[in-house]
């Protein structure tokens, strides 16, 4: 009875979560390019009002380069001090 319960439980899980994935994937995605973008805006020669707090985080997004150009369609990174490829 419990396993029953629990498969219909997941079934109905994947029922209601499966039209929202890919908006909820591309939401987050989206999301992720705009965090990318403001932390990485000092670099990119855009002022960026809120350096002084996102200065502390460019070390986390270092490895996370490659992956953001190639999404935006770019062949090489557009830092000229960062070079991932």
């Amino acid at each position: 009875m419990r396993s029953t319960l629990r498969s219909l439980s997941a079934g109905l899980r994947e029922l209601y979560e499966a039209p929202y994935r890919r908006t909820l994937s591309r939401a987050r995605r989206d999301e992720d390019d705009l965090f990318t973008l403001v932390v990485m805006a000092e670099a990119l020669g855009v002022p960026n009002p809120a350096s002084y707090y996102t200065v502390e985080l460019l070390p986390l997004l270092a490895e996370r380069v490659h992956e953001w150009h190639t999404r935006l369609g770019l062949e090489r990174s557009p830092l000229e001090d960062f070079s991932c490829c």
